[in-house]
């Protein structure tokens, strides 16, 4: 429980609910019977915390009321009167999906997960049964007392359910693939208000498709997720000047046309200012191995700054953690270009880094810099070893295929005022057409976006393939035949 350690002034308290004149929702009103006992509204300390636990204030909104079930069970009764009375909802797990109305609403009912805490292993700690309450941080801390990790995010205040049912990018990723394809059981409380489990032998079909398939089925209350031995890692961040910025470029694309040793993992990254700056994030699973082979076309860079050494995860992922900024707005956009050589994915990241800096005079001459709190152009590797290991564990809805190295970015806008939102908002839509239109004409584009970088103007499930996007949308009607959570549910990337 958060709460007990949020304090708020009672007077402001006190003023925000003498200003607050809306008629209570028809959501509101038709959970005050069946759950009444975890409703908060306005004038209540539990609604002023959840409303405000969000990853940026551009998700920041005014629900009607805050619904926090103690159990799954409270939560389909809670379920089963939203639906009867037609009512609006959003549903809320870490908060990090920066895009305003993915995870709250404005007069309907925000469900917070907050009191799902389960947090448990099985007898030989193989697998950590996981409430969607936590952040990674919190799941690391509890399984660095027994020498264990899971995949799981990589910056400790990410939450938990977002990142597994978007698929997971993930420190383990070249040895089990996407974090989803270690869940091993899901429990998810349907829109018609039934629990019911999902795993390879329960409901398979709603198993395959809460692995990237986000909240299009259900909610769920309870992920079941195989632990990794992983007492310490060699692990830190290391940057170098904007004078090596082409080495470091033709770094990243070494890497990612030969991954050939899966304990690795990086997180390269360019961010400009008065002088640019490239900084990855490397990852080894190893607690005896330090400056491996593999890196070294990073680390043989000299650095200005460098905290790679041996930690735990949960040291690593609260010092990442320690990068992110509270009280700003932000906007992530996600983007793929693959290849099978060096040479194509080396041109697809030049692509890309220069097109996104063409365009950021256009972005300082709308916003001071003193408005800027963050901008970032970082990449992520997913190759042969990461797909195999995914399918190897039964596949998932993202639809990669392991003959092809698929460069992920993110672009990454962080700033202070909501009045400059519609000019990033412009910016990054824009930028963002033109590095598409520069990857297709060099033939290195790719349709995936992915869910966990993107932007609330990007599609998603297209980028799964055909096949896979059907597949998604008959599981859909078969589980949400009223289609509650395409309507209902306003927030999210919706398969159809």
């Amino acid at each position: 429980m958060r709460v007990a350690s949020i304090v708020l002034p009672l007077a402001g308290l006190a003023s925000a609910a003498a200003s607050y004149s809306k008629p209570v929702s028809s959501g509101c009103n038709a959970l005050k019977g069946p759950v009444g006992n975890s409703l908060f509204f306005i004038d209540s300390l539990v609604y002023q915390y959840e409303t405000n636990n969000f990853w940026s204030n551009t998700e920041l909104m005014s629900p009607g009321c805050v619904f926090r079930p103690q159990s799954s069970s409270q939560l389909a009764e809670g379920m089963t009167a939203l639906v009867d009375a037609e009512a609006k909802f959003a549903v809320r797990g870490g908060g990090h999906m920066g895009i305003r109305g993915s995870n709250n609403i404005d007069n309907g009912v925000l469900v917070v997960m907050s009191n799902l805490t389960t947090l448990e292993l099985n007898e030989d700690k193989s697998v950590l049964s996981l409430g969607p309450a936590y952040r990674w941080g919190e799941v690391y801390e509890y399984l660095a007392a027994y020498d264990l990790s899971v995949p799981g995010g990589r910056l400790g205040p990410v939450g938990v359910p977002g990142l597994l049912l978007a698929g997971g990018v993930n420190f383990y990723g070249n040895q089990v693939g996407f974090a989803c394809n270690s869940v091993i059981n899901y429990e998810v409380v349907l829109a018609n208000g039934t629990v019911v489990h999902a795993s390879k032998t329960s409901n398979p079909d709603l198993f395959w498709a809460l692995k990237g398939g986000s909240s299009n089925f259900g909610i769920v209350t309870r992920f079941d997720i195989e632990t990794i031995k992983s007492p310490m890692v060699w692990a830190g961040a290391h940057t170098v000047e904007a004078q090596y910025v082409d080495q470091f470029l033709a770094a990243i694309a070494q890497y990612a046309s030969n991954i050939s040793d899966p304990k690795s993992h990086i997180v390269p990254a360019l961010v400009p200012g008065v002088s640019t700056l490239a900084s990855a994030i490397l990852f080894y699973d190893s607690d005896t191995v330090s400056y491996p082979d593999i890196l070294k076309p990073f680390t043989d860079i000299p650095s200005v700054s460098s905290t790679v050494g041996f930690k735990t995860v949960a040291e690593f992922a609260a010092e990442l953690g320690a990068m992110v900024v509270s009280d700003i707005n932000d906007v992530f956009v996600a983007g793929t270009v693959k290849g099978t050589t060096y040479e194509e994915l080396h041109q697809g990241i030049s692509i890309i880094n220069t097109t996104f800096f063409n365009e950021l005079p256009k972005l300082y001459n709308q916003i001071p810099s003193a408005n800027i709190s963050t901008i970032q152009l970082d990449w992520q590797p997913i190759g042969a070893e990461w797909i195999q290991a995914s399918n190897a564990r039964g596949g998932n809805a993202l639809g990669l295929d392991s003959t092809k190295v698929y460069l992920c970015y993110a672009e990454v806008v962080e700033w202070i005022g909501s009045a400059y939102d519609d000019v990033v908002a412009k910016w990054v839509e824009d930028t963002t057409y033109a590095i598409n239109n520069a990857t297709q004409k060099a033939g290195l584009y790719d349709a995936f976006n992915y869910m966990g970088d993107a932007a609330g103007f990007q599609s998603i499930f297209p980028g799964y393939g055909a096949t896979n996007q059907q597949r998604l949308i008959k599981i859909a009607e078969k589980y949400d035949p009223e289609r509650v959570f395409q309507t209902l549910m306003p927030g999210g990337f919706k398969v159809y």
